[in-house]
């Protein structure tokens, strides 16, 4: 592979529309981008999906030689569901925590939404589901996490995440625990502006590092980072930035070997502190390896094109392109295997099916006697 091909698998971009737009298809082909991700704007129904999806991987894979892109989408449950038009509602994580708790603990539930999940994504073409989020719930008036946690007890979402991790990457898609290291505790939405957690390593390693330990033990294959600024860590940059908090944190510490991904680099937390080549620069020396452009085509253009000049002029950042590319292309084989278009017909036997809607009204039953 090339290095301008390597350079392409750090990127998962966004667009408008629910037909892939010219410019995107541009990126995929000629930038070689590695991933595309889908919102609710892009989605209509089943047939328009599946139509759109398989588009995407025609554009970005023109030979045998370059893997499939990653599709990926937000699939959590609860308020963050963006297949809900045609795809199983999934109680919240709180209402699965919830439910679990009513049996005593066990979370069986948890693995069991997470392979539901799995199934619903994957029938339409999807490969990586960005959720859980193992964010312990600490703060009442966070305004972007709340219920998408399973818990406010960090024992509890580590339990939970880690059996919904397995349920989830044993039915075939990758997963991806977020946000490290840890969004739980904010009062801002990292969308808006950027937050900043006061907390020492004391608090940290209590409250919301063991989640993310739980599910790197879990095997879970991907980790999503924090716009959040954590002064023991690093007073002067977000986790998604910092080269104290991913290499010597999540790297050394924890021992995950997976695919570190940041947040989408068009919120507001990082794109209005940070210029597009500065974030790219940053992030690559902090250790990311794989970046969210999830809306402006502009900037995730903008951003490639740095991670190529960063790449050609310093044999460094080349090292560190290739090692981050190994790792997507390896997540890919280990999820994608041989790329088929998805089918509508079978979409339509596995999306709300039976078994499906008969689990997710035992755990809002349960839930409810917790």
């Amino acid at each position: 592979m090339s290095l301008r091909d390597d350079v392409g698998q750090l990127f998962t971009i966004g667009f408008e529309g629910t037909v892939l737009p010219p410019e995107a298809e541009r990126l995929l082909t000629e930038g070689r981008v590695g991933g595309a991700i889908l919102f609710v704007r892009n989605i209509e129904g089943i047939d328009q999906v599946c139509a759109l999806n398989a588009s995407i991987a025609r554009a970005a894979r023109d030979d045998e030689e370059h893997a499939p892109p990653l599709l990926s989408v937000d699939q959590e449950g609860g308020r963050v569901q963006r297949l809900r038009a045609f795809a199983t509602d999934v109680p919240s994580m709180r209402e699965v925590g919830n439910a679990c708790s009513a049996q005593g603990g066990e979370p069986d539930l948890a693995y069991r939404v997470g392979a539901l999940l799995a199934r619903e994504v994957s029938c339409l073409g999807f490969g990586m589901d960005f959720t859980p989020v193992v964010d312990v719930d600490t703060n009442p008036a966070n305004p972007i996490i709340g219920a998408r946690s399973f818990a406010r007890d960090p024992a509890v979402v580590s339990r939970l995440a880690s059996a919904f991790v397995r349920g989830m990457q044993e039915a075939g898609v990758a997963a991806c625990a977020k946000h490290f290291p840890g969004h739980g505790d904010t009062d801002m939405d990292s969308h808006l502006a950027l937050p900043r957690l006061p907390h020492g390593m004391e608090r940290l390693n209590r409250v919301e590092l063991p989640p993310f330990e739980a599910a790197v033990r879990a095997g879970v294959s991907a980790i999503m980072t924090a716009h959040v600024v954590f002064d023991a860590l690093d007073p002067t940059r977000p986790a998604t930035l910092s080269t104290a908090v991913l290499g010597p944190l999540l790297r050394t510490r924890m021992g995950f070997t997976g695919v570190i991904i940041s947040d989408d680099l068009d919120m507001k937390a990082v794109a209005d502190n940070f210029p597009t080549e500065t974030m790219v620069q940053l992030g690559l020396e902090a250790g990311v390896d794989h970046f969210l452009c999830c809306r402006d085509l502009g900037r995730a253009e903008a951003a490639i094109a740095t991670a190529n000049r960063l790449a050609e002029r310093d044999t460094a950042v080349a090292a560190r392109v290739r090692e981050s590319a190994a790792r997507m292309r390896a997540l890919k084989k280990r999820f994608l295997g041989a790329y088929a278009p998805p089918d509508p017909r079978e979409a339509r036997q596995v999306l709300r099916a039976p078994a499906h809607l008969k689990l997710v009204d035992r755990v809002r039953a349960l839930q409810g006697t917790a």
